[in-house]
């Protein structure tokens, strides 16, 4: 029966991956999600349904259009993998319970900023909705379901997350413009704080802030050390706000027991 969960989750996870790669695609250039029919970026060929399966069309066609025989980026099969990934692994950590749902929801919408911040170095506004509708939605909830995520903090937890990790990015962006006359930091990081918080709480947010600064300064070290990028070189921060905030929701908690009990 879990192999059964396992792998529909899997498989929903590509099918959505799919779609997340409309939305990533889409919404930078201000297009709609829903119309036109996806087609081909090189020659304007409209997909059937055979081109549209997610990963295996990629494989099938080893990464090239059907019609032109133009390079298919690599990033359709990568995106639809990593929701699917992201399913199955919130599930293991979750279980069928309703953590599982709102996480992979919330880890979706960051899943698409991951991409589209990495990309155009933005990450726009109705993302930073969405993600606020569904932490919102959960942070109601609590009110009647006791879930693990604050694993018994008080009610008002996802407001002091929201407040302390946007407000603290918010006084670095602000401080960053006082001493370097430039954008240190882009409101964009700021805001997809806010749902973050209201979702992981004050401590699993301040988690996920620590883990996305550390993986932040560390890659920025190695690109710099590697002259792949140089001290000037804007950075986009968002991609580590990702992957911060899903290590906070997968060991956030054993961190930090382990971290008060060394150091206790």
């Amino acid at each position: 029966m879990e192999l059964f969960i396992i792998l529909f989750l899997f498989a929903t996870g590509l099918v959505m991956g799919s779609f997340y790669n409309v939305v990533i695609f889409r919404v930078p250039e201000e297009k709609s999600i829903v119309k036109p029919r996806s087609a081909c970026g090189s020659c304007g060929t409209v997909l059937k349904t055979a081109d549209l399966i997610p990963v295996f069309s990629y494989i099938f066609l080893k990464g090239k259009c059907r019609y032109c025989k133009e390079k298919i980026s690599a990033q359709y099969p990568l995106v639809e993998l990593l929701s699917g990934l992201i399913f199955v692994v919130l599930y293991l950590k979750f279980g069928l319970a309703i953590e599982l749902f709102f996480s992979i929801y919330i880890m979706s919408v960051l899943l698409i900023v991951f991409f589209i911040d990495l990309k155009h170095q933005i990450i726009p506004n109705g993302l930073v909705l969405a993600g606020l509708i569904g932490s919102a939605a959960f942070f109601v909830l609590r009110f009647w379901y006791q879930d693990a995520i604050l694993d018994g903090d008080p009610w008002y937890s996802p407001l002091l997350g929201m407040v302390a990790t946007s407000g603290f990015l918010f006084l670095v962006a602000m401080l960053g413009l006082l001493i370097y006359k430039g954008e240190a930091m882009g409101m964009g990081d700021v805001k997809i704080f806010l749902p973050i918080g209201l979702f992981l709480g004050l401590k699993l947010g301040i988690m996920a802030l620590v883990f996305s600064v550390v993986i932040g300064g560390l890659s920025g070290l190695f690109l710099i050390i590697t002259k792949l990028k140089d001290r000037k070189s804007q950075i986009p921060f968002g991609p580590y706000i990702v992957a911060g905030t899903f290590l906070s929701l997968m060991f956030g908690q054993q961190v930090l027991m382990w971290y008060l009990g060394t150091f206790r």
